[in-house]
């Protein structure tokens, strides 16, 4: 090999080199190694500004023709409308430090949207941002055009527009990856908790941008792949807690968890369910706490009637533990009580929604509910047309109701994850508000300890 440039390509979310002086060792490139599919070196495109990084500390000659983005300053400015809060600085000037990568973690209703407004700023170079669904995705872009006042592109529910400003979903960002990783400087990840998973992680694999930021209310996840992140993105640049800013920046709270009784009859069938799935699951040495022990619990049991059986008896026993008759009596009196309040219901299942948008007639809101739907749902909720909004889990996330000032959990998984944004979707400033959250728990019940795992988290104790 003679004395040439190293040169950089891209190549389907990967950086190609090729070329260097004579003998050099492509193995001292952070993350390079060989494909011996195309006799290429190459690495996952997150290592491109360390491999940039890296021939620069060595003053080694070269040329880049991976990066696809001008290497400009765009000369966006945010308009003068909105001031920005001493936090967000804070944060901002934390994440700058870092090295223009890292987490911001805020609580819901403390402008991580704004904050994420403030980094685009000042980084200045093409941007992409990645959320978890076709509502935010929107909503997104709605804001960027009225903070820019400049065309904002979206990927995504049929849209298909890329500009210097685009935003996406996780899913679209993964299946166009190979169209987007070398065309951004800075991709933000909203949500970012999300981003640990097998197929969403490849977006920040596959991204050449040297700057990026994440942005959640929720870091910790149950699997604990959250330690993923600072390879994706980078390490927590900054962190707010719920408590440092209730009451100033957020309306001041209240949780109260609240305990039902199973009837007699409800008592001895929830007995008898669990002891039958129970023992199912002795007999075969499944550990149900294990990380797939309810994914091989539902492999054994579809093997005989008998597991059919305790897989029937598992949700029976779920389904009276989180429904019971006392829950539905329990929640009258919390909407007689909050008659003049706009409360929000969440459940675990779309069932129990239905169930009670019939029976109180209140609009109900789930993953089947479209776009269009959820959209007058909410304007009339905030307008105070609607007062009630029952809902399973379209709105744990990134969805603004700050009208919302009662929250009612009358079921829910373990996650702290989940229960935290239940709380955020309550918090949001809005007059001189005063926030509730309740828990209803079926005492005498596994329910006892979901509720137990799921509060967790500084914002309950």
């Amino acid at each position: 090999m003679s004395d040439t440039p190293l040169t950089l390509t891209y190549d389907r979310g990967t950086v190609v080199i090729t070329g260097g002086p004579t003998g050099f060792d492509y193995n001292t490139l952070p993350g390079v190694l060989f494909d011996p599919r195309t006799s290429t070196q190459r690495a996952q495109g997150r290592y491109y500004r360390a491999i940039v990084e890296h021939i620069l500390r060595e003053k080694l000659p070269y040329t880049d023709a991976a990066r696809g983005w001008d290497n400009k300053p765009t000369g966006w400015k945010l308009n003068a409308v909105r001031q920005p809060r001493p936090y967000q600085l804070e944060a901002v000037a934390k994440w700058a430090e870092g090295g223009r990568r890292g987490v911001v973690v805020m609580p819901t209703g403390t402008g991580k949207t704004f904050t994420a407004f403030l980094c685009i700023e000042k980084v200045g170079r093409p941007t992409l941002v990645v959320t978890p669904k076709i509502d935010l995705m929107v909503q997104w872009a709605r804001e960027m055009e009225q903070s820019f006042g400049v065309e904002v592109g979206m990927v995504g529910a049929g849209v298909f527009e890329y500009r210097p400003l685009t935003v996406t979903t996780y899913d679209s960002a993964y299946i166009h990856l190979e169209k987007w990783a070398n065309r951004f400087g800075l991709v933000i990840f909203d949500e970012c908790h999300h981003l640990p998973g097998p197929s969403y992680a490849e977006a920040a694999n596959a991204g050449l941008a040297p700057f990026r930021l994440g942005l959640t209310a929720t870091l910790e996840r149950s699997d604990g792949a959250e330690d993923l992140l600072p390879a994706l993105i980078g390490p927590t640049a900054y962190r707010l807690d719920i408590t440092d800013v209730a009451g100033e920046f957020l309306a001041p709270y209240e949780a109260r968890r609240m305990f039902v009784e199973l009837t007699p009859q409800e008592e001895e069938r929830y007995r008898t369910c669990r002891e039958q799935y129970r023992q199912f699951v002795s007999d075969r040495g499944i550990s149900m706490s294990g990380p797939d022990g309810f994914r091989r619990f539902l492999f054994e049991a579809s093997k005989s009637p008998e597991g059919w059986q305790a897989a029937r008896a598992f949700r029976e026993q779920k389904r009276i533990m989180q429904a019971p008759a006392g829950k539905f009596a329990l929640l009258t009196t919390l909407l007689a009580r909050h008659a003049t309040d706009r409360v929000l219901i969440f459940t675990a299942d779309n069932a129990t929604v239905y169930h009670i948008a019939r029976a109180y007639l209140v609009p109900a809101m789930t993953n089947q509910t479209r776009p269009k739907e959820r959209k007058a749902i909410l304007e009339k909720f905030h307008s105070g047309e609607y007062s009630v909004v029952v809902t399973c889990q379209v709105l744990n996330e990134g969805v603004d109701v700050p009208a919302a000032n009662v929250g009612i959990v009358l079921s829910g998984t373990g996650s702290t994850t989940e229960n935290v944004q239940r709380l955020g979707r309550i918090l949001r400033k809005y007059g001189d508000k005063q926030a509730i959250l309740y828990e209803v728990i079926t005492r005498g019940t596994a329910e006892e300890f979901v509720s137990d795992r799921r509060r967790q988290h500084r914002a309950f104790q």
